[in-house]
């Protein structure tokens, strides 16, 4: 099958395109042919060399839309040609189930095209449980550009962070995928959003998506900034997926009692903060990491019902992966970037 991988951790000049061994479905799994997938941030620092093994090459690409290919053993229900979008979270369970003080190398949770091969390829295994169905109106690229960021945007927003309508929400990182949705997400539920970017053109963008008040960061201190739109009582909910930039200054930026939820680490994951403002305000700061089955269904829902839309820059052919790789690496993207295979499956 042709794909796109790498044989060693590098730089975008270590992705390639050619023929990989076609893959079969095993017990309980299926084979998809893919119609769509997507680039995330994780496909970056897993091609640049995550802290856990895996075997070379690659196959990346968490996010995977398609048709039903093959169905292996003891799969039932589940029709050949059937129109799918993949849930990429494998053995979510690994959250609820007690267990004493595990480390980050000790988890049994894994994700698709992270740690097994994901969609950047004409086919890909899958779970038969991860399946859901794609309704014929929605589009696999729309389906790709939801998947990984809408279930992730839907857990940190509701299931961590509890956001209730009424409330105020601040949304950092506002151009990446997460966050394009998120702002979505919380305006369709009656949230008042306030979202953190750069560039006056972003600002355009996002009010146009429904944030309340668009932050400019280039434009001054971000706590500041935020005072300044909202006055001194702050917000209730931070989201935040760029963590050791901004920390400081969400941390200010909440109100007494309020939530920061934390679901990503784009500029460092060592970040500073007054703990003074976390006891004396008596702030809760939440971890949130993708999301259960549930969560993906309610993301994808909300997709399928068109209150949200994925935003998508740019399609681009699998043989073009490595541009797709340093566009999204260049930091200049805005939503998301959908590969789709060229033989327009």
């Amino acid at each position: 099958m042709r794909a796109a991988f790498f044989r060693k951790h590098g730089p975008p000049t270590v992705m390639e395109v050619g023929e990989l061994p076609q893959p079969r479905a095993g017990a309980g799994e299926v084979l998809v042919r893919v119609g769509a997938t997507s680039l995330n941030h994780l496909d970056l620092w897993v091609r640049r060399g995550l802290p856990i093994s895996i075997p070379l090459p690659h196959v990346g690409g968490s996010d995977v839309a398609g048709t039903v290919a093959e169905v292996g053993a003891g799969v039932e229900g589940v029709v050949l040609g059937t129109r799918v979008v993949v849930d990429p979270s494998l053995h979510y369970e690994w959250y609820t189930v007690p267990r004493a003080g595990p480390g980050l190398r000790d988890a049994a949770f894994q994700v698709v095209g992270e740690h097994v091969w994901g969609g950047m390829a004409e086919l890909a295994v899958v779970p038969a449980a991860n399946l859901l169905s794609l309704p014929s109106e929605v589009s696999f690229e729309t389906a790709a550009g939801g998947g990984l960021v809408a279930v992730t945007a839907y857990r940190a927003l509701f299931t961590r962070g509890g956001l209730r309508p009424g409330e105020r929400v601040l949304i950092s990182g506002g151009s990446g995928g997460v966050s394009t949705l998120a702002i979505q997400m919380a305006r369709a539920a009656g949230a008042r959003v306030v979202a953190i970017t750069s560039g006056q053109e972003n600002v355009r963008r996002l009010e146009a998506l429904g944030a309340h008040m668009v932050l400019d960061r280039t434009t001054g201190e971000v706590a500041g900034l935020v005072r300044d739109a909202v006055g001194r009582e702050g917000v209730d909910l931070a989201v935040d997926s760029v963590g050791e930039a901004l920390w400081g200054a969400l941390v200010r930026s909440l109100r007494p009692g309020g939530r920061l939820v934390t679901y990503g680490a784009t500029t460092g994951p060592r970040a500073q903060v007054d703990l003074r403002h976390i006891f004396w305000k008596q702030l809760s700061v939440i971890g949130s990491t993708m999301g259960d089955p549930t969560d993906f269904r309610r993301a994808m829902s909300l997709i399928f019902a068109r209150q949200v839309e994925p935003v998508v820059q740019e399609v681009i052919p699998l043989e073009e992966v490595r541009r797709a790789h340093e566009l999204l690496e260049s930091g200049g993207v805005f939503g998301k970037l959908v590969l789709v295979p060229d033989s327009g499956t």
